[in-house]
């Protein structure tokens, strides 16, 4: 795709030219992305509107909500139940700090359900108010670009509005998907997995990715008896190998049947619940079979190849390093680029927009150096390059450290899980490449490290400073022995 660089005459059009236009820019997605760009190029002086499907927990093609899929059906309603399963565990440990409890610890699934619904709704109401607080016109209805400066609204009875825009930005994220296979429509996605009526007693979990460990998490952590299939010998592929193997040991210790290499073949409705067989032909019954086998552009309905908005195989729509489409109008971030799909990127991507295009501040995203972390129960949680990404990058030897040690809290409740952390650093620089932590707290902790590492800093900076004593974070400051030590391109090995 051709690739047109910002110029000067473009980003300063006079006046005349810019008073044909109805907005200077028209959002499609109130998501976290679309209402980031949105709410700061109004704040640069632009007049913006923006167009979001109605609200529901559950999303469609026809339904979605101002604040988008992390804060209406996903990240944050999945911490909540995150934090509530998590308890169970919690409330265990304390009978050995003390606590005298009941033998049997009762759990109200509706009531937690109530309070997730509560709070996405209060967030959904809070996002509108951002919008209009920033002087933003909010349209509710199915947006599409009808040409390379017009938009159209749908509105909830019909209706239909046409707007033009000087520029028009996709901020529509992604949407659940379903495997091709016999029987689909009997399981669910994430959407349908946050709003269950009923918390399952059996629930099948497919897939290997963030969402499916967290899942598996929750309802173990719930008391659902729960059976995790992924294709690959270890869940999470993509994060460094040897957390993924310390991840997969904490599910099977917390009682998660991993089934490695296994996929399903079919789901078949049955008296008892729902048969699923898998291709090692394997059957069990469940009450809820959880597709998490990835999620796709939420592009088709917004009529972009009729314009002439390059797309991907995936649906993906092309960007260049600005966020910018084959058509110099058009824009797009978020999870429907299918860069890096994390929501705090979809925020970076709509602030170097509204900089770039309105700011007067050509500006790039910098995907270097991202934190992130799986709310698996303990959480995983890395920044910078795992240790065969190094390894592959790098020029000379990389040197790996860890530290694998019982929290102080596990030592008095008694539970039997380690907590593992990891730097990796470049032998002939000294400077730290990436750091991993699986464990309490992990996410806390390394948010602070991603400082760090953004800004730089050697081992021997790490070894300098003074860590806070008693603490699990203070073993990222004193891990001093190398574990291994590995040769540029040789292959890792693990002490797991």
């Amino acid at each position: 795709m051709a690739r047109k660089m910002l110029v000067d005459e473009e980003m300063n059009q006079t006046n005349q030219e810019e008073a044909h236009y109805d907005f200077d820019l028209f959002v499609i997605g109130a998501g976290s992305g679309g209402v980031r760009a949105a709410r700061f190029s109004a704040n640069y002086g632009a007049k913006v509107g923006i167009c979001e499907l109605p609200f529901h927990p559950i999303s469609s093609e026809v339904i979605g909500g101002v604040g988008g899929t992390c804060v209406i059906r996903g990240c944050v309603p999945k911490k909540i139940l995150v934090y509530g399963a998590a308890f169970g565990s919690e409330l265990e440990d304390a009978r050995n700090y003390g606590w005298e409890l009941n033998e049997k610890l009762a759990f109200n699934w509706k009531k937690l359900l109530h309070k997730k619904t509560d709070e996405i709704i209060r967030l959904n109401g809070i996002y509108k108010r951002l919008l209009s607080n920033a002087g933003v016109k909010l349209f509710e209805g199915e947006g599409k670009i009808v040409g390379p400066n017009e938009v159209e609204v749908t509105q909830l009875d019909g209706t239909k509005l046409s707007y033009s825009a000087k520029h028009i930005l996709i901020a529509t994220g992604s949407r659940a998907h379903r495997p091709p296979i016999p029987g689909q429509e009997l399981g669910i996605t994430s959407d349908e997995a946050l709003s269950l009526e009923d918390l399952p007693k059996h629930a099948v979990v497919l897939g290997g990715g963030y969402i499916a460990v967290e899942f598996a998490s929750i309802w173990r952590g719930l008391g659902a008896n729960v059976d995790l299939f992924f294709r690959k010998e270890l869940p999470l592929r993509g994060f460094d190998d040897e957390m993924r193997a310390v991840v997969a040991r904490n599910l099977e210790r917390r009682g998660i049947n991993l089934h490695p290499q296994t996929n399903l073949t079919e789901l078949i409705k049955t008296d008892n619940g729902i048969k699923v067989t898998t291709d090692h032909g394997e059957e069990l019954i469940a009450d809820v079979v959880l597709f998490a086998t990835g999620r796709l552009p939420n592009s088709k309905r917004l009529n972009l190849e009729a314009v002439g908005v390059e797309l991907d195989n995936t649906g993906a729509v092309k960007v260049d390093e600005y966020s910018r489409t084959s058509i110099p109008s058009v824009w797009a971030v978020g999870d429907v680029t299918n860069r890096m799909n994390l929501t705090p990127v979809a925020l970076m991507e709509g602030t170097c927009f509204a900089k770039t295009v309105f700011g007067k501040e050509p500006s790039k995203p910098d995907y270097s150096h991202v934190p992130c972390a799986v709310f698996s129960i303990p959480p995983l949680s890395v920044v910078g390059l795992s240790e065969e990404q190094a390894i592959e990058q790098a020029n000379g030897d990389v040197l790996v450290f860890t530290s694998t040690f019982n929290p102080m809290k596990n030592t008095v409740s008694g539970r039997q899980e380690k907590t593992v952390m990891k730097l990796v650093v470049d032998a002939e620089t000294d400077k730290v490449l990436g750091a991993s932590m699986c464990g309490p707290d992990a996410p806390e902790i390394m948010q602070g490290i991603a400082v760090a590492l953004k800004c730089g800093a050697t081992k021997a900076q790490f070894d300098s400073t003074v860590g806070i004593h008693p603490s699990a974070a203070e073993e990222f400051v004193t891990m001093r022995s190398v574990s291994r030590r590995i040769t540029c391109r040789g292959k890792p090995k693990t002490n797991l």
